[in-house]
């Protein structure tokens, strides 16, 4: 060991600086050049392993210095040199353990580090695997989206081919069932689309007149298979089933409007069906708009005087009269009605009804003594043509009564309802006479027996006969009369026979119900 000023060291071992530039990464090697993990790892336990061995030689060397301190403190030479050598020995340990620290630490770290590589390998092995599996998911997933697409458009379309097909099936069962079934389902037709199609159950109960009376005039005649689908058409909306209408209506307007042409009158038919329809579900504005498309087509292709013009005319008066724009709507009506005379004549039962619906429109202005004398022709127009049995005739007499009611002409009104009464008994018994009188009759008559306290028991219904069963085709107006004539009593204080005809009309309203369930009759409104 040689020892000098400069510091401790042994021949043949790798200085201190050297093992610091080793532990840095400080190596004669060209610029530019970076030690890998493995070669600075290899690196550091060289160092490591010098400076262990540096470190046990400096602790001989303190330990031979401290022998020597002692000797000379007993011989007194040389004391203070060799006191520095010692301090000089002790830093140079207290550096030779700190770079053993560094290097611990570094090898600590290397093996931390090869861990989370490791681990990092793994993840990504396992992100490789998931992203193989999600790409196969999406595949998968693609494939079975369009099956599912395949499916949906072959179910859709099966869908279709099923409609078509029960469309035409009811078109043949409506060819097989001609004349017949335009019968059972006329009465029906009128209270939701009224007057599409110019009053043919009437035509055909009148005396004398032809079904084809109104087309003498026109040149023009709405096409079976219209008639046909007008007829598919209700039978659809009078069960609410618009879901199917409404298409059904628009595919067939969309067919004509192809082949036809937009002014066709064919396509004003369809239009006035489906604005009927939209009229029926309240959509008043898109009814609207039809309704004055099918006005222009038939007017410019059928002229201004047809009777088809004169319908669709009636439809849209009717549509202002619904939303309350009676005074729109009036004009329209008095422009029908006389269309209607000028083609049909003036005692046409058509023109019977369009006085009835102009009557409706201005009473609900207040004008009562247009309204008794639209009311009055029609009366009598229906008399002369259909004969006092026909239920047009006990309809209208209703509308009057309801007239003379609202100006307060109580003995008229009540006039109207006994004489709707005694018909309607008359339908049933063939004649009045002291065993079968009509139910008015009876009422006056337990009112006078109740005034004169002669009435010993009330009188039993049993003892009026059936006459609430008289003619199904009336019984709703008979049953609003029976309710009308005894308001009218009750207003009068004639208390007994209001009840009288209150009960019957109860009875009758029963008749009706289930009269309705067996689809013996549909009534029909005026309006």
């Amino acid at each position: 060991m040689r020892v000098n000023g400069s510091g401790v060291t042994s021949p043949g071992k790798v200085p201190l600086a050297k093992m610091s530039g080793l532990v840095l990464g400080q190596r004669d090697e060209p610029a530019g050049h970076r030690l890998s993990q493995e070669e600075i790892l290899g690196s550091t336990r060289l160092v490591s392993q010098g400076l262990e061995a540096l470190h046990s030689e400096h602790q001989a060397v303190l330990q031979s210095l401290s022998h020597t301190i002692e000797c000379l403190q007993q011989g007194g030479h040389e004391e203070g040199l060799v006191h520095e050598k010692a301090r000089q020995l002790r830093r140079s340990m207290e550096n030779i353990e700190l770079g053993l620290s560094e290097a611990q630490v570094m090898l600590a770290l290397a093996s931390h580090l090869s861990t989370v590589e490791s681990e990092k390998q793994k993840l990504r092995a396992q992100v490789r695997r998931l992203c193989q599996e999600n790409q196969w998911l999406r595949d998968e997933l693609a494939g079975t989206q369009q099956r599912l697409q395949r499916s949906e458009q072959a179910v859709a379309q099966l869908e279709e081919e099923k409609k078509h097909l029960e469309f035409l099936g009811q078109l043949r069962q409506y060819d097989e069932d001609g004349h017949g079934v335009e019968e059972k389902e006329g009465d029906a037709t009128k209270d939701s689309l009224d007057d599409l199609f110019p009053n043919e159950e009437e035509e055909d109960s009148s005396n004398g007149l032809s079904r084809g009376q109104g087309t003498q005039h026109s040149g023009y005649e709405i096409p079976a298979r219209l008639r046909t689908l007008h007829n598919l058409v209700i039978q659809y909306a009078a069960q609410g089933r618009y879901e199917v209408a409404v298409p059904l209506c628009k595919q067939a307007l969309e067919d004509l409007e192809r082949t036809s042409g937009r002014g066709h009158p064919d396509v004003a038919t369809m239009l006035n069906i489906l604005a009927l329809v939209y009229r029926d579900q309240n959509k008043y504005k898109e009814a609207a708009h039809l309704l004055n498309d099918a006005l222009s087509i038939r007017e410019s292709t059928l002229g201004r005087d047809h009777p088809a013009v004169a319908a669709t005319l009636n439809n849209l008066a009717v549509l202002y009269g619904k939303r309350g724009k009676y005074k729109e709507a009036e004009p329209l009506c008095q422009r029908a009605l006389e269309i209607r005379e000028k083609v049909l004549g003036t005692d046409h039962p058509d023109v019977a009804k369009q006085l009835n619906n102009l009557a409706l429109l201005c009473q609900n202005q207040g004008k009562y003594e247009a309204v008794e004398r639209y009311y009055r022709r029609a009366l009598a127009i229906y008399e002369g043509q259909l004969g006092p049995d026909n239920p047009n005739v006990a309809r209208t007499k209703n509308n009057l009564a309801s007239c003379y009611l609202k100006q307060g002409k109580y003995a008229e009104a009540e006039t109207l309802y006994k004489e709707i009464l005694t018909r309607a008994h008359v339908q049933e018994f063939g004649s009045v006479d002291d065993d079968h009188k009509p139910i008015w009759m009876h009422a006056e008559e337990r009112e006078e027996m109740s005034k004169s306290r002669h009435r010993e028991g009330g009188t039993p219904y049993t003892e009026y006969g059936g006459w609430y069963k008289a003619c199904k085709v009336s019984s709703p107006t008979v049953n609003t009369t029976l309710r009308n004539l005894g308001a009218l009593y009750r207003r009068q204080g004639k208390l007994e026979a209001a009840e009288t005809l209150e009960e019957c009309a109860l009875r009758s309203q029963k008749q009706e119900c289930i009269a309705k369930r067996r689809g013996e009759y549909f009534p029909v409104c005026v309006y």
